[in-house]
């Protein structure tokens, strides 16, 4: 499509759904997918020049719509859901402190014994030093999803891009897993997703990434050599830009 931004980024914002830890398990964390995921992002910044934060999910664990649905008082459930994401985090952390890559846990929710609270110009400074940011417990608030923390911590920090790690290898005009004939867009506007209704983020996301001019880069986490493609600009997955 004319008019693509290129590939080429300095920092990055990887949001990690709770999902992407699970791996051929159906719930909890599968170590050998965590361990993949760490040696990943090991390579990432191993060579410098590249500042990676993470915004992991909690959906392996506990998840705050799914609670709400079946009964639990909304705000219960997402705070609920915020402390699976912590609990992520702190797998995540101790994965990456194994391979020997520094990093720093960031919560929104306040949790003293085992993460710093979030503060902006804290974050900014873990990053030039290297340093690879998680962001645990979401935006801190119910009714916001972690997609919305992705968005939300990639302004603030002036990422270069968004990029989602998902079960498949991009976006498609409908469901690849149901239809045979689904089209994969290497490109496409964020007024098109929203146009369409294209389940790629939920709709607060979309239109901050929009908002603030951040690209979205949709691509296939299930190998997680994945992470390492996407991060070096190789053209995989689908962009979502102006």
């Amino acid at each position: 499509m004319p008019g693509t931004p290129p590939r080429t980024f300095k920092r990055v914002l990887l949001k990690l759904s709770g999902e992407a830890l699970m791996g051929s398990d159906s719930f909890g964390i599968h170590m050998p997918t965590l361990m993949g995921i760490a040696e990943s992002i090991k390579r990432i910044v191993a060579g410098g020049g590249i500042e990676l934060a993470v915004v992991i999910g909690g959906g392996n664990i506990f998840r705050g719509l799914k609670g709400s649905a079946a009964g639990m008082n909304r705000s219960t459930a997402d705070y609920m859901g915020m402390l699976a994401t912590v609990i992520n985090g702190m797998a995540v952390q101790d994965a990456l402190e194994n391979v020997g890559v520094q990093t720093r846990l960031m919560t929104a929710i306040e949790i003293k014994a085992v993460a710093e609270a979030y503060i902006r110009r804290r974050a900014e400074r873990h990053l030039s030093k290297g340093r690879v940011i998680i962001f645990g417990a979401g935006t801190g608030n119910p009714y916001f999803t972690t997609d919305t923390t992705a968005a939300l911590r990639a302004a603030e920090l002036g990422a270069d891009v968004v990029m989602k790690g998902t079960k498949v290898d991009g976006i498609y005009d409908k469901d690849p897993m149901k239809f045979d004939d689904a089209v994969r867009y290497d490109s496409i506007s964020y007024d098109q997703v929203l146009h369409m209704g294209l389940k790629v983020m939920d709709l607060t996301a979309i239109t901050m990434c929009r908002e603030n001019n951040l690209p979205i880069l949709v691509f296939d986490m299930t190998d997680t050599e994945n992470i390492v493609r996407a991060v070096r600009g190789e053209a995989i997955g689908t962009l979502v830009h102006a």
